[in-house]
């Protein structure tokens, strides 16, 4: 029963910060900007202001696929936020901008997560082969193996919360700063920005008790072969 509630909340916390994030962006894309700038218009005001002339902006296909891009140093907007003007869209245009200023500024949570990309894609892909090797055929050091290969997977998504709401605050202080939005649109933006820090939170927090639930068993398994 305790591991079907366990089931249960890894499942429904991740499509209830899900949902939160879809239902604020859906509500705040129906109120339009004051200062009538598309979500383009509000990326490039904000680069430009900090210096970031090399940064390029561009519109990228699909639903809330909004990004920027190290490598190529370009910020990626979804249709409807690179040609609409509302305030869910200026506020996810300032947070990826928000990433292209950590960049810039060397941030070390963003260096530090850049580093963990090809060992927590690789704990990603091969930690679960390990993992269920190791739960069905008994052998503990497998499941261990893929526990630590997991485990580099968890620490990225940890590494992920601070460049988020790091982000997230630098989008908000320059989208106040420079006018883009007024007092009004400045706590609708803020709540667009809580929602979808909120899928962040979820992701981390069901990795990290699917980690423990592991060490768990690893630890029982370990206990029964002695």
């Amino acid at each position: 029963m305790l591991y079907l509630i366990y089931f249960l909340i890894i499942l429904i916390v991740p499509l209830v910060a899900q949902a939160k994030v879809r239902s604020a962006y859906s509500k705040y894309s129906q109120v339009y900007s004051t200062s009538g700038m598309t979500g383009a218009q509000v990326a490039r005001r904000i680069l430009d202001a900090n210096g970031l002339y090399n940064i390029a902006v561009e519109e990228t296909p699909g639903y809330l696929s909004d990004h920027y891009d190290p490598r190529t140093k370009t910020v990626r907007l979804s249709t409807n936020n690179y040609y609409g003007n509302s305030v869910a869209g200026t506020a996810v245009a300032a947070h990826e901008v928000g990433h292209a200023i950590q960049d810039a500024k060397d941030y070390s949570f963003m260096r530090f997560r850049h580093a963990l990309v090809p060992v927590a894609n690789l704990g990603s892909n091969m930690s679960w082969i390990f993992i269920m090797i190791g739960i069905f055929a008994r052998l503990s050091n497998m499941l261990l193996l893929g526990i630590v290969l997991m485990a580099a997977g968890v620490l990225f998504q940890l590494i992920t919360l601070p460049v988020e709401f790091d982000a997230s605050r630098r989008a908000m202080k320059q989208i106040d700063s420079l006018g883009i939005v007024d007092h009004g649109e400045e706590g609708s933006a803020r709540k667009v920005l809580n929602a979808a820090a909120l899928t962040y939170v979820a992701a981390a927090a069901v990795a990290v008790f699917e980690l423990l639930r592991l060490l768990l068993v690893y630890t029982g398994m370990q206990r029964s072969d002695d």
